[in-house]
């Protein structure tokens, strides 16, 4: 057997090592949440309509990026910790068998992409301009999904060897070209067709079929503590079993989240399609915030799960304190942001003076919960990294599902979609306790057995 050497998740001081793993990851975010917030910036140009069925078309696509994070939260806790086991047999196990579930993931909304789209919409509303946009948009989304499933399962395989530089150039590129091509395809630039809303979709698909192929290369040049050989494949039913005892659950996590959505959305709706389309301008400015927490997640994930498999407490301890630290002070920023501008925020969306008057108090009120939001997801992420992720299902569950959702519509019976608003920071309260409760909990059962080991 070829001799592997140290992996630097074992060995490089934690400060650094979170660092260096993380801002790449951090920064790729960012652009993603750049590119998120441009194409809605550019559909609100051809009208509010169209701003508001790409707001509705936000539960189709959590649900879509749900099943293939999901699975790559479970391949990358895995594989890293496998890793720090020296069991390189199970390392490839692994990855052939993440890439064979992200491939049944696209299988899954390509039929979804010629079946379900418009009945989702006409749940959703009655008016049929937006169900037109609608239906145009989210079905390219769907049908032509897999090279959003291939670009996550390869960038897993990058981010559990520590390779997270590379992430940062594939999510880059794929955003850049999306940014690139929006307006270009939605107005007809440079010879172009005009495609409007259909044209957002194709750049979107388009820049994560590019990121894909790149994720793909760097895998096969670079990745080499991973070996992917499809000669001979089966599915492993254990492996496949291991990947969803983590997975799983963020899957579940991820998809109430989308039922979250469809739920506020009908909610909101009540009042009127631009309470819908502040909520969904609400989601693409937030990712601004919580993209680059998400990216520290991803750095510290494997960090953990190593360590976890090396059987070192001292740096899992220390990278899980520095990663709440650092979470708490980019939402602290996030939150200063969005009181002091929130009407500077909403005019990059065209906003008409209605829109302005109603989404100013709501990402005033909202931003409210932000530092709050930053432990729970760190330490909701360490849960998943030591192979207890039911234990941030339950935590979400209760939170939008339990609480958010049941206050929303309690309070939207004052008939002020002001007070709709303040259920995000009641649902974070009652998040950060369940989260704490199950710290205790992990800490004693798991993180305390684990000996010392080399700081």
């Amino acid at each position: 057997m070829t001799v592997q050497k140290e992996n630097k998740m074992g060995t490089m001081p934690v400060g650094k090592l979170l660092v260096t793993m993380s801002v790449p990851m951090m920064l790729s975010m960012l652009v993603q949440a750049l590119y998120n917030v441009v194409d809605s910036v550019f559909v609100s140009r051809i009208e509010e309509d169209a701003l508001t069925a790409v707001s509705m078309a936000f539960p189709m696509q959590t649900l879509m990026i749900a099943l293939g994070v999901g699975m790559g939260v479970g391949v990358n806790a895995l594989l890293s910790k496998s890793l720090g086991e020296k069991d390189y047999e199970l390392v490839n196990k692994s990855a052939t068998n993440g890439i064979f579930l992200a491939l049944l993931s696209y299988l899954v909304f390509l039929v979804i992409g010629f079946t379900l789209v418009e009945p989702f919409y006409r749940f959703q509303t009655d008016s049929e301009n937006i169900v037109q946009y609608g239906v145009t948009y989210l079905k390219i989304c769907c049908t032509l999904s897999f090279g959003v499933y291939m670009q996550i399962i390869f960038e897993r395989l990058l981010q559990s060897t520590g390779k997270t530089f590379y992430n940062m150039i594939t999510q880059a590129t794929g955003a850049v070209i999306n940014m690139i091509m929006d307006p270009i395809l939605i107005f007809g630039l440079l010879g172009a067709p005009k495609m409007g809303i259909a044209g957002a979709a194709t750049a979107t698909v388009f820049g994560q079929i590019t990121a894909s192929v790149l994720a793909i290369i760097f895998n096969i040049r670079r990745n080499h503590e991973v070996r992917i050989s499809f000669k001979g494949f089966r599915p492993d039913i254990r492996v496949i079993g291991r990947i969803y005892q983590v997975g799983l659950p963020s899957i579940i996590m991820q998809s109430i989240g989308s039922v979250m959505t469809f739920g506020m959305n009908k909610i909101l709706g009540m009042f009127s399609s631009t309470a819908v389309a502040v909520f969904g301008v609400y989601f693409k400015l937030q990712s601004f915030i919580f993209m680059p927490v998400f990216g520290l997640n991803n750095g510290m994930v494997p960090i953990v799960a190593f360590n976890y498999g090396a059987r070192n407490r001292i740096r899992m301890v220390r990278t899980i304190k520095l990663a709440v630290l650092f979470a708490v002070i980019i939402m602290s920023v996030g939150t200063v942001i969005f009181e002091l501008f929130p009407a500077q925020l909403f005019a990059l969306f065209n906003a008409s003076e209605h829109m302005l008057n109603m989404g100013v108090p709501a990402l005033r009120i909202i931003a409210v919960h932000f530092p709050i939001a930053a432990v729970c997801i760190v330490i909701g992420t360490v849960f998943q990294s030591l192979g207890n992720g039911v234990y941030s299902m339950i935590n979400s569950i209760m939170r939008q599902i339990v609480v958010l959702l049941p206050a929303a519509y309690l309070l939207s019976l004052t008939g002020n979609v002001n007070n709709v608003w303040w259920s995000f920071p009641i649902a974070e309260m009652m998040s950060l306790i369940v989260t704490l409760f199950f710290l205790v909990k992990i800490n004693k059962d798991i993180i305390s057995q684990v000996p010392d080991g080399a700081p």
